[in-house]
């Protein structure tokens, strides 16, 4: 449902203000809760599930109880299944007056529109809470499993297959009914899952479609191979791609309402030998939680972090590999520090999130808007804080060393394996020592694995091959417990459910800066920063483990 049709009833009907309702569309867009459960937290009603009745109130609708309720096949069949997963319409009675249906969305009119049109029947509109009538609907037409298999017979039937379409065929097919649902549908399942992308990969002989979800990729059932050009072409066209263009490398957004959320999507095509390959990165910002509290570290990680932003100059560095997380902590410390009194802004390629308050500025390196260009221009914008997405090249990194030698804090990322390797990359990269050494506050290393799911978390005994693997022998143990996850249908078998942080943090001591300046190998720096008593990667995924939080073969594959 429609948050703003919501808060608009509530404000007609005196049950908040205008402040009150501001505060909740703020809550809304920085939690990414439910509106419902926003109400509860606020007192306006008792429970999540009190919003219905005056739902129904303001539709001069009945509310009805589903619980119990099993709608018999004729009452089924006056909807077609199809229609009634489209509109997400449940039939719940029929009378001389009409045929009652529940909504998922009882605020959409057109939803009532469509059916008394498609149908020639009267509807008659009663309220229950959406997650019911989602589940009913579920069990009685077919949950997304059937709802793909209807599509794809009703694609099979009218498919030729035979000869190369032109660019208006194409369009045309992608703009048909049937792709559009089917594409809709694949979106709406991979982002349900929690995918962070989601892949389209035409071969010879089929056409897969995988997402990544917590890091692992997982393959969708896959449709015939001959439906691969207007799936894909039906990408392009939501993306405001070239459809007739397939010889060079694209890139578009989507921009989606899957269920109360929206979903910002970044589309990349690449030519293949066998057709376009295509990834859409999902940037679900209800799935990120731009809070530090939230990222799970250390104590005296947070703390550092959280008094290192507050800080008037200097760089602090964020690294390890694509996809371990850094660019959400680094907008979680932004987070902390995005006041009226500062001035933020940052460079990204591309922006990720729109955050409000801070200036946020996209790299394009196709028209020579390169990360060091836009950091010039920073300078003269009288900023406080800056972020840079990346430090590339030789050039950025001696703009960010001047922009905190000349009193502005500079939040960045590197790619390296470590804390103190980030270091000596700085220097390789050919800036002087002596201004790494001045400049550099802290670097904090981190990676993402995946949690052990809590329904089928279970204590086992590992074997003293794995134990070696790890560094450590049996008898150092003591009474340690070791667990990981049998599979259940809450983790889709895999054993585990959602990510948490692994952090390495170097910080930027006098004897370290010495060791800067006499430009020291990143052996010596890693060895002189665990004597003053930086946790390695690898100790943190031990604690991670010892508590319970993740296996030893996850800890293993990142560290």
């Amino acid at each position: 449902m429609d948050n703003s049709q919501l808060i608009d009833i509530f404000l007609n009907r005196g049950l908040i203000d205008q402040y009150l309702a501001d505060d909740i569309i703020q809550e809304i867009e920085n939690s990414g809760k439910e509106i419902s459960e926003i109400l509860s937290d606020y007192d306006v009603i008792q429970e999540k599930d009190d919003i219905w009745p005056i739902i129904a109130n303001e539709l001069s609708a009945g509310m009805v109880d589903l619980n119990n309720f099993e709608p018999p096949p004729e009452l089924l069949a006056m909807i077609p299944a199809g229609l009634a997963r489209l509109h997400g319409a449940l039939p719940v009675n029929v009378d001389s007056e009409g045929l009652t249906v529940c909504l998922v969305d009882p605020l959409n009119p057109q939803a009532i529109e469509d059916l008394r049109f498609g149908l020639g029947k009267e509807i008659i509109l009663a309220i229950a809470p959406d997650y019911v009538v989602e589940k009913k609907l579920a069990d009685a037409y077919g949950g997304e499993g059937q709802a793909m298999d209807d599509i794809l017979n009703q694609l099979e039937s009218g498919a030729d297959g035979t000869g190369e379409p032109s660019a208006q065929d194409l369009e045309a097919e992608a703009n048909s009914a049937p792709i559009i649902r089917y594409v809709d549908l694949v979106l709406y399942q991979a982002i349900n899952e929690g995918a962070s992308d989601i892949h389209f990969e035409p071969f010879e002989a089929d056409f897969k479609i995988r997402y990544r979800v917590d890091g692992a990729l997982y393959e969708m059932a896959p449709p015939p191979v001959h439906l691969a050009l207007p799936i894909l072409s039906r990408i392009k066209v939501m993306s405001n791609m070239n459809i007739a263009e397939k010889r060079v490398p694209q890139d578009g957004r989507i921009v989606k309402h899957i269920g109360e959320k929206q979903v910002d999507m970044r589309v990349s095509t690449l030519p293949t030998q066998h057709g376009e390959s295509i990834v859409l990165r999902v940037l679900d910002r209800s799935n990120v939680n731009l809070s530090l509290e939230a990222l799970g570290m250390p104590d005296d990680v947070f703390k550092y972090i959280n008094e290192t932003v507050r800080k008037p100059n200097g760089i602090f560095i964020c690294t390890g590999p694509t996809g371990a997380g850094k660019t959400t902590t680094l907008y979680a410390a932004l987070k902390e520090i995005n006041t009226i009194d500062s001035k933020l802004l940052t460079a990204e390629d591309p922006v990720e999130y729109d955050v409000d308050g801070i200036i946020q500025v996209p790299v394009n390196e196709g028209i020579g808007l390169s990360f060091s260009r836009v950091l010039r221009a920073f300078l003269r914008q009288d900023p406080d804080r800056i972020l840079v997405g990346e430090i590339r090249d030789l050039d950025t990194a001696q703009i960010a060393i001047q922009a905190s030698l000349t009193g502005h804090l500079v939040l960045s990322t590197l790619h390296t394996n470590d804390a103190p390797g980030a270091v000596t990359r700085l220097v390789d990269m050919g800036t002087e020592p002596f201004l790494v050494a001045a400049s550099l506050e802290g670097v904090l290393a981190q990676r993402l694995l995946r949690t052990i799911c809590k329904d089928c978390k279970a204590s086992y005994e590992p074997n003293e091959a794995l134990l070696n693997q790890l560094g450590v022998s049996s008898h150092e143990l003591g009474d340690k417990e070791f667990h990981t996850g049998k599979g259940c249908d809450s983790c889709d078998q895999s054993g585990y459910k959602g990510r948490r942080g692994l952090f390495e943090l170097l910080d930027i001591t006098d004897p370290i800066r010495d060791l800067i300046t006499d430009r020291a190998p990143t052996v010596v720096i890693k060895q002189k920063a665990i004597e003053l008593g930086m946790e390695t990667l690898r100790e943190d995924g031990l604690r991670n483990i010892y508590d319970g939080n993740t296996t030893i073969e996850e800890v293993l594959k990142y560290t």
